[in-house]
């Protein structure tokens, strides 16, 4: 039996429902809004009449499931796997999940120390392409890396390609890092990631909403975006193609209101066609982790701005500038003319000649003036010399 009215009987039973309801069932969270967890059980366990919103067929397969459900067992298995599970209330329950409305998880199953809630505030996507070029990894893994370095919390799905980049990029850089699971965190999925997600488990948080030892399915992992797209302040795609599950968490994100980010990549690129459709709407164009901080982060985060090098003409005086502006590239000119080309007088015009004479700029020649060598080198440089 399942307690009625105190905490644990609450516990119990959100953690009996995830073993009934699958993730992102916005009947089921309906239900639960509407009707309370005791009722919903009740009518699952006892076999009361059906709730509103589905089919007969569909309600026997809910009733199937809650006859094989133990909650207690459930609990049991993960905390032997160093697994809690955390629900709607606690103090460690992230709110921007509640943003996800009826689709919300009904609770987290969560293997780590940190609290998720604290996590969460500072916390930024990295997804991808599990198929990724090499470029495609070396961009997550720096970004990711340059994210934990400002202090900000790493999210990604666990998967092979940008997702583990991402991760490897975090706990590389000595940072925080969270794996989000479509499937039960006591079994780590990808089997070839066990490693990579056990370390994550180790330094940071391994969180899903599958209960212990629930296998992912090609639907888990589409709605398991969902909660990537809602627990973090933006999502950053990396590589995409046009039918990728990523684009998923990037459009889950807009829908939250949340910053989308890409990162380009060549045009001719199969894998980076998706994400540059979402840079064509409203994605915003990322290349390093200021520009992503910047665009997520608090007031006065800001990128460094970006010029190129510094040329000697640039350190002219912007007077100076104009005068060398006017000479002529292949030929002498008289005082006058380059004062007229800098719109400036003549006794002016002769006193900055002077100047740039002395800078190696401009040469006499009688009584013209003649850009030098080193000038001309400038204006190349630069293709202006202004």
């Amino acid at each position: 039996m399942i307690p009625e009215e105190d905490a644990d009987g609450e516990l119990l039973r959100r953690v009996f429902l995830t073993r009934v309801i699958e993730p992102g069932d916005e009947t089921g969270g309906r239900w639960v809004r509407e009707w309370g967890t005791g009722e919903v059980v009740r009518r699952l366990r006892n076999g009361g009449p059906p709730l509103p919103g589905v089919s007969g067929k569909r309600w026997e397969g809910l009733r199937a499931r809650a006859e094989r459900a133990e909650p207690r067992r459930d609990l049991a298995v993960a905390r032997r796997a160093g697994a809690r599970f955390v629900r709607p209330g606690d103090a460690e329950w992230p709110g921007q999940l509640d943003d996800l409305g009826d689709a919300r998880p009904l609770g987290l199953w969560v293997r780590g120390t940190p609290s998720v809630r604290m996590w969460a505030l500072r916390s930024v996507a990295v997804v991808g392409a599990r198929a990724c070029t090499g470029y495609g990894a070396h961009m997550a893994a720096t970004l990711a890396a340059g994210l934990a370095e400002r202090g900000w919390v790493v999210v990604s799905g666990g998967a092979y390609g940008i997702d583990g980049a991402a991760h490897r990029g975090a706990l590389g850089a000595r940072g925080a890092t969270v794996a989000v699971l479509a499937g039960g965190v006591d079994r780590p999925y990808p089997r070839g990631h066990t490693e990579l997600i056990t370390r994550i488990a180790e330094q940071g948080l391994v969180i899903g909403e599958l209960p212990p030892g629930d296998h992912p399915t090609p639907s888990r992992f589409v709605l398991r975006n969902r909660v990537i797209a809602a627990l973090t302040r933006g999502t950053v795609v990396v590589e995409a193609a046009y039918r990728s599950g990523s684009l998923a968490t990037a459009r889950a994100a807009q829908r939250l209101g949340r910053h989308t980010m890409g990162v380009p990549g060549p045009a001719t690129s199969g894998l980076s066609a998706g994400v540059h459709e979402l840079l064509r709407g409203e994605a915003v164009l990322v290349t390093d982790a200021a520009e992503v901080v910047e665009l997520v982060g608090d007031m006065g985060e800001l990128a460094p701005d970006r010029h190129g090098p510094v040329l000697p003409r640039d350190l002219l005086e912007p007077s100076a500038r104009q005068v060398l502006a006017a000479l002529p590239a292949h030929r002498t000119a008289t005082a006058a003319e380059i004062a007229r080309g800098a719109q400036t007088s003549a006794d002016d015009a002769i006193a900055r000649l002077y100047e740039l004479r002395a800078l190696g700029y401009v040469e006499r020649h009688g009584d013209d003036w003649k850009l030098t060598r080193q000038a001309m080198s400038s204006v190349r440089a630069g293709r202006h010399p202004g």
